[in-house]
């Protein structure tokens, strides 16, 4: 019995221990319970409100992408001649100034031309000076000839008609001692003159008549003099024509010392060639030459980073572009050293990414699906952030766009 009322008596205090353990319900209960938290909660929801206001703010006036990455200028280095490699100065991943020498190629052959070049050249210059001194000469020369030529055919002309004033004098005697023969040869008939008179009659008159068939032989000597002085007063009239030829042979005589000219300049540009230099400066990347090597005029030979001029092209959705422009500040985050970089808003890409790719999409077949698409925008690094060049082309970014 005593065991009995002893379990009734811890049961009854296990259930009084169970009332006063168990909570008031509702607010009351807790407010009760905890008196500060009529206090507490309103100033948590007023936090929690100002809070997202804040972040509303903060993210309502930028707009962001993890879609970015840095760009810039990569210079392909090849040679502009072909030929044998001699030396490569440089290896990958060296940083080398504008201008440094990076592959000598072997300038023999390109020697030899030159020299060949100056020759040719050499022997243009003599031939144009010859063709220019034979200007004057050929036209001092050819104006005499016409002058003599002109002279000749005057004088021809004189010679001519001398000969007929001749012939026509001789014509004359052999027409008067014709008469005197004639009237002669009747007297002595007549036995009134002597025979003596009558024979030197006959003379007179053969005398006459010779000197009539001289003097006609004189004429057409004269005129077949004429004749000749005139041809080649015809063929002096040509000096114009061969003063044409002659400078027109020293036009072409010049224009040969301009060519061969070139020919040098373009051979010495090639011996010039045979160093193939930097552009600009920065860091060497994908080296293809090797000494001895044969290469070909634009083979590529190195690849140039210029990493003075780098940019981040940033694909932000359509969406995003809403209130973006070319001069807005933005803030660039670098996964690779966890720092921010200051930018701005250069421009913004003419089409979306889909315009240029290999296959661009079709949506006129009709199997088309809205897509947001995205347009590549490029931030500009501000000057003198980076002086250890640590930032290079291909590495992400998160930029931030400040739109407002």
């Amino acid at each position: 019995m005593v065991e009995l009322a002893k379990v009734r008596r811890e049961e009854e205090e296990s259930e009084d221990l169970r009332v006063e353990a168990k909570p008031s319900r509702g607010a009351a209960g807790i407010f009760r319970l905890h008196p500060h938290a009529r206090w507490i909660l309103p100033l948590v929801g007023l936090a929690v409100i100002v809070g997202g206001i804040f972040v509303w703010r903060y993210y309502a006036v930028r707009e962001s992408t993890d879609d970015a990455q840095i760009d810039g200028h990569i210079y392909p280095i090849s040679s502009r001649v072909s030929g044998t490699v001699l030396h490569v100065y440089h290896d990958d991943n060296e940083t080398v100034e504008a201008g440094t020498v990076l592959v000598e190629l072997d300038p023999k052959d390109f020697q030899v031309a030159v020299d060949r070049a100056r020759a040719d050249l050499a022997n243009a210059q003599a031939g144009a000076l010859a063709a220019r001194v034979g200007v004057p000469l050929t036209t001092t020369t050819s104006s005499n000839q016409l002058v003599a030529a002109t002279a000749a055919v005057r004088a021809a002309d004189r010679e001519v008609q001398a000969a007929q004033a001749h012939v026509q004098e001789a014509q004359a005697n052999y027409t008067k001692a014709t008469a005197d023969l004639k009237r002669m040869q009747e007297l002595v008939e007549k036995d009134e003159v002597s025979r003596q008179q009558y024979d030197a009659a006959v003379a007179a008159a053969s005398a006459a008549k010779a000197n009539l068939d001289g003097a006609q032989a004189s004429v057409a000597g004269a005129e077949n003099q004429a004749a000749q002085a005139r041809a080649q007063a015809d063929a002096a009239h040509t000096v114009p024509e061969q003063i044409g030829v002659t400078r027109a042979r020293a036009g072409a005589a010049a224009a040969d010392v301009q060519k061969y000219q070139a020919a040098l300049e373009q051979a010495e540009l090639n011996l010039q060639y045979t160093r193939i230099v930097a552009p600009v400066t920065g860091v060497l990347s994908k080296r293809n030459v090797e000494p001895g090597q044969v290469i070909q005029a634009g083979q590529p030979l190195f690849s140039i980073v210029d990493l003075d001029n780098l940019w981040v092209t940033a694909n932000f959705k359509e969406t995003q572009l809403r209130d973006m422009h070319p001069g807005q500040s933005a803030s660039i985050s670098v996964d690779a050293y966890g720092r921010t970089y200051s930018g701005h808003v250069e421009s913004i890409g003419g089409a979306t990414g889909s315009r240029f790719s290999v296959l661009p999409p079709e949506n006129a077949t009709g199997n088309y699906v809205k897509v947001v698409q995205r347009l590549p925008v490029r931030i500009r690094f501000e000057k003198g952030q980076d002086p250890g060049h640590v930032l290079r082309p291909g590495m992400s970014v998160e930029p931030t766009v400040l739109i407002r």
